[in-house]
């Protein structure tokens, strides 16, 4: 399955993160490097999502923790739990309590996973020596409240009437999943149809679904929160890549709406690519974002 990585010692792990609420966390680990990256992988994805990126993060000397983010692929798929600040604790529980990382991290989220990135980036300052995020609108951010009442993002509201989308996508899965990659791919041959199936059985398992739109549910609540941290503490000091597919005209949008977040922001577009920035060109966004890290060391 993983003939990318065939020469890559890929360990795949779960942690239990929270009794309270049943949570174990799955996660593949790679590299040995003395510096400490987390991916976060977006939506409908799993940590498989960065499957290309592997290689040239543990090339440039970088231990690689790719996990599946509360309710997605090998993780838990609580009830509850699903504002942006709980899955980055449950990812800052995973990097301090099981791993024992030493010192701040790159982080880097696409999709949902920059929702969650960002949160981690608010709630646990000192620990993030970079942020790269990609891909998706931040609650709390004024681009966030124009972003979602715009037609093209009508599966905002669609996913947050959780009930609903549950019934009308069941045993649709595979086909309304699809949907999302072929509408949002510059490069067609970017996600092959192997690819579309693992993204496929992860979403069919039970829970998997609601799980995703309960992500997209909580959207409201984590614009509440992040606001409520940075009228408290203000803007995050770190460093931050704002990135996206140079391919699709939202990217545009990405640099100014991180600087509502960050003092400290580089804006700068991957070509040759669509929404699915790690899958369309993996190599020119680890060239990315290892340039911008080695610049904060």
């Amino acid at each position: 399955m993983y003939s990318f990585a065939e020469d890559i010692n890929l360990a795949h792990h779960k942690a239990w993160i929270s009794s309270e609420d049943n949570v174990r966390i799955h996660y593949v680990t790679a590299g040995h490097g003395d510096k400490t990256i987390l991916l976060i992988h977006g939506a409908p994805q799993t940590w498989y999502a960065w499957r290309r990126m592997i290689r040239p993060l543990i090339q440039a000397g970088y231990r690689l923790v790719i996990p599946d983010y509360r309710g997605a692929g090998g993780s838990s798929k609580p009830a509850g739990g699903y504002e942006k600040w709980t899955m980055a604790e449950d990812l800052h529980k995973l990097l301090h309590e099981h791993l024992h990382v030493n010192g701040p991290v790159a982080v880097v989220g696409h999709d949902i996973g920059s929702m969650v990135a960002s949160a981690y980036a608010l709630r646990y300052r000192e620990d993030v020596r970079t942020l790269t995020t990609m891909e998706a609108p931040l609650p709390g951010t004024s681009y966030f409240d124009e972003r979602k009442n715009a037609k093209s993002a009508w599966h905002f509201d669609f996913h947050a009437a959780t009930d609903i989308a549950v019934h009308l996508t069941h045993g649709r899965e595979k086909w309304y999943i699809n949907r999302f990659f072929q509408d949002l791919c510059y490069d067609p041959d970017a996600i092959s149809p192997e690819d579309l199936e693992h993204y496929a059985r992860s979403f069919e398992a039970p829970g998997a679904m609601r799980a995703l739109f309960e992500a997209y549910g909580a959207f409201e609540r984590d614009v509440e929160i992040h606001r409520a941290d940075i009228a408290e503490n203000g803007k995050i000091s770190t460093p931050v890549l704002a990135t996206g597919g140079a391919e699709q005209s939202l990217a545009r949008n990405y640099a100014p709406m991180m600087e509502e977040i960050s003092h400290d922001v580089r804006g700068e577009l991957v070509p040759r690519a669509g929404h699915w920035v790690p899958e369309e060109n993996p190599e020119y966004l680890a060239r990315l974002i290892v340039g911008f890290d080695s610049e904060h060391m």
